[in-house]
Parts: C-alpha cells; structure tokens; sequence
C-alpha cells in the first residue's frame, strides 16, 4: 500500500489565515469536516487535510491567495469535485486548497466553430446538459461528473477517447494561474498554431504542479444522427481483445469499446439489475448517420461472429443505451459490493494494443494465483484497462498483496512499450513509477521545468515529479 511522504509539514500561518479571511470572509473555511474532505480523493491511498479552504470564485481571485501564500510560503493545493484516482489533492505538506467548484460560468459556446469557453469549476454533465438544444456536445467522458479544469489537470479520458481523443486533444486553449500569481493564457480558438512553445500541452496533465487552470477554451463535436449500441458476450478474454484488434486495425470508427471481465458483468449484474451472461463481454456504441452506424454495426457482427459471439444484444433506444452506460459506470460501485465493507483501490495502465490481449491475461494468470478479488474493466479500443482490488483495509497481509500485483501490473505494461498510468494520472500513487518509465535523463527536464515555473516548490508539492 502506497504511504504519503508527509515528511515536513508545513502549517499556514495565522498570519496568513487573517489575510485570506479578510479577503474572502465566509469563503474561507477551517472547519475539520470540510478540510478532511478536501483531503481525500477517491482513491485508496491516505489523504492529507490541508490547514483551510478558499472558495474561489475568478481568475483574479485564484491569483489573489497564490499571491498570499507565495509571500507566506505556504503550499497551495487546487480542488475540483475530488474524484481523482492516485492522490492528487492530499495536502500532503498541508497548506491552502482552492477549491474552484462554484467557477460554474460557461462563458461562450459558439456552434459555427464548435467550441466553448467555461470556468474550471463546470462540470461534464453540466455542459452537456447546457448544450443539449445547440446539437453540439462535449466528449470526454471519464464516468464521474468531474470538473472540467480537473480533467485537463489530470489529461481525463474515459470511454468515448477511442473516437474523440481525451483532454489533451480537445483543450485549445486555457487561462492558469502561475506560481507567482500572474494570470496566463494559452492556445487560442485556431485549431492549430506554429506559435511557440505548447504552453497549453504542458500545463494539461501537470496536476496542479505547474499552474492552476481557471478557464478552458473545448472543442466540441456535433450530436451524431443515429447511435446505436451492443453488448457481445464472448466464450473467453482472447476472444474479445482479439475482436478488438481486427475491428481497430480495419479502421471500424466505433465511437466507444468497453471490456468487462466475468467477474465485472457478475457483479454489475446484481448491481444493477440486469441479466447479461457472466462472461468477458464487449459493449460498443456507434455514432453517424443512420445507414453508416447500421453499416459499421453489421461490420462489428460478422467480426464478433468470427470469436464466437453467438448473443449480440442491441440497446437502441435512448434509455436502454442510458442503462448499459450507467452500468458501466456504476461498475466500481458493483464491484465493491461483491464484498460489503471492504474498500477499492482502483489502478490503470495501458499497452500498445497488440499487447493487450498478453498483458491482461498474463495479469489474470497472477491474480487466478492470489487471494485478491480484482474485477477489471477496460477502455480497449485504446489499449487502456483498469482493476479495483476490493480489500479489507485492515488486513495487512491483504494490502501487502495488492501492493506486489500492482507493482507486477505496472512492470508488466512498462516492459509491452505501456505506461503505469493511462488516465487516472500519477498524483504520489503512481510516483515511484515514473523513473522506470521515462529514465532519469527526461526526469531531471521535468524536474527543471518544475524548478523554473515553481521555484518555492509550492503548487502541489509531492505530486506527479519526484522532487
């Protein structure tokens, strides 16, 4: 089990508190119940609480507390909704969090160009509900209504990347608040530009350690005329991934492919109430126009056919398509249940897809020779799979298991050409990853980068680069 390396904490001043209190009045808060929550995520590791909490409500006043805090030398952490994966908002040297959740202006959405710009604090849901009368919508869906700004934080991605891309491919431009307090833009609304350094590109994903994003500029896409989706029960894991592969490399354009495990459709089953065999099973969603989805669907029947699919289920309708998603979504809930009072600790990698089929099976082989229950799901149209071991916290012998398959896990998708995280991000879960990954040479450049942007070491501190 992953310990926070709370080595040296740092307490925010009294000093400081006053000043921050004078500017934000009920908007700063230090009480526990707020401050635990504003320390955990959902992950399984340790949270942090941090000394106090300020509600920001602009740019400008994002600038304001990193101002005050530089001059006190105080650790700043960003908030969002809290759903990320490894860590990534326990204030692990203590310090303030700033939470932007009531940043919820969506500032622009143009239809002629498809895009928007929002404040950080909007979430998915809320945007696309916004956008519902526009026929445009927004793409990334990583399963949780996280806010936008910390799903470019984290660089999200979630069913829909293997059509739409993730964060880093539809943020053109965002508004980040720099360590020292000056408010930068970056990117614009061109969808593409030779014009220096991609400071967008390096501030999503970088986890609060480099900048705080406030605004984001997001393509958006038009609603497709016709969806469909299915769901294909297959005789065994191969069959399914080697499914995949085919109708990937023919160039099929699904608009999501889902992999669920037996134990995963055993368990969202009971659930959520649906009878679906308990086998390793595909869900796909396709999007177009009515004759090219009923084209591409035919195409990914007679592929599915070929593995032995013998059961290929449509969900066309509105509602029924809701509830397969929702039950997707809802399977790291399902999953807990298979054990009541026991806890998830739910961990990404991704491979090259050629080695998916090796990388699962070989990670199935190992916990076939556990004790562990690891139910797995997986975005495989992109390579990316996840499992939530379900474990009793208070077993030490347990978490000490988890501990050595995860870290197998993470070799094994390392020495495939993959890395230790596909998209829940690197938080300080992932951190020890990271020097096999990139070798120290392109460690010492992020570190450098970090260095200059960051030179207190304030934003985020503990998070994402080994410092």
């Amino acid at each position: 089990m992953s310990h926070h390396p709370k080595l040296k904490p740092v307490t925010a001043p009294p000093e400081l508190l006053a000043a921050l209190q004078q500017q934000f009045s009920e908007r700063l808060t230090t009480r526990s119940a707020i401050l635990e929550r504003h320390g955990k995520d959902e992950s399984f590791h340790p949270g942090a609480p941090p000394d106090a909490v300020v509600f920001a409500h602009s740019s400008a006043e994002v600038s304001t507390v990193v101002r005050l805090c530089q001059q006190y030398g105080t650790p700043i952490i960003p908030f969002g909704t809290g759903t990320s994966l490894e860590g990534q908002i326990a204030a692990l040297y203590g310090g303030i969090c700033i939470d932007l959740s009531q940043m919820q202006q969506i500032l622009r959405v143009s239809v002629d160009d498809l895009d928007c710009t929002v404040q950080a604090g909007v979430t998915r849901k809320q945007l696309n509900t916004y956008l519902r009368d526009t026929g445009l919508f927004f793409s990334v869906d990583p399963g949780a209504d996280a806010s936008l700004g910390g799903m470019a934080a984290t660089r999200a991605s979630g069913t829909n990347a293997v059509r739409y891309g993730t964060m880093k491919d539809v943020v053109l431009g965002l508004t980040a608040v720099m360590a020292d307090g000056q408010i930068i833009r970056t990117g614009g609304r061109a969808r593409k530009s030779s014009a220096g350094y991609d400071l967008t590109r390096l501030l999503v994903g970088s986890e609060g350690t480099l900048g705080i994003i406030t605004e984001l500029t997001l393509r958006l896409y038009g609603q497709p005329e016709a969806v469909s989706a299915a769901v294909c029960p297959f005789p065994e894991l191969r069959a399914a991934i080697d499914a995949v592969i085919q109708i990937i490399q023919l160039g099929i354009p699904v608009a999501r492919i889902e992999l669920l495990d037996a134990l995963t459709m055993q368990a969202i089953n009971r659930w959520s109430k649906l009878d679906y065999p308990e086998t390793p099973t595909l869900f796909f969603e396709f999007h177009g126009s009515q004759r090219s989805v009923t084209e591409h669907v035919e195409q990914v029947r007679e592929i599915t056919t070929e593995f032995g699919v013998t059961d290929f289920r449509w969900a066309v309708h509105e509602e029924d398509r809701n509830a397969l998603w929702q039950a997707r979504h809802d399977a790291y809930y399902a999953s807990l249940a298979l054990r009541p009072g026991c806890q998830g600790w739910p961990t990404d990698v991704c491979v090259p897809i050629s080695r998916l089929a090796d990388c699962i099976l070989a990670t199935q082989a190992d916990l076939r020779s556990s004790t562990l229950l690891a139910p797995l799901v997986g975005h495989v149209g992109d390579g990316n799979f996840h499992l939530v071991y379900v474990l009793n916290p208070e077993d030490p012998a347990e978490l000490a298991e988890a501990e050595r398959v995860n870290t197998r896990l993470v070799q094994r998708a390392l020495a495939m050409g993959g890395t230790c995280t596909g998209e829940h991000g690197v938080g300080y879960g992932k951190l020890p990853f990271l020097a096999q990954e990139h070798g120290e040479e392109a460690l010492a450049v992020m570190r450098a980068i970090k260095q200059a942007l960051d030179p207190q070491q304030l934003l985020n501190p503990g998070k994402l680069v080994p410092l």
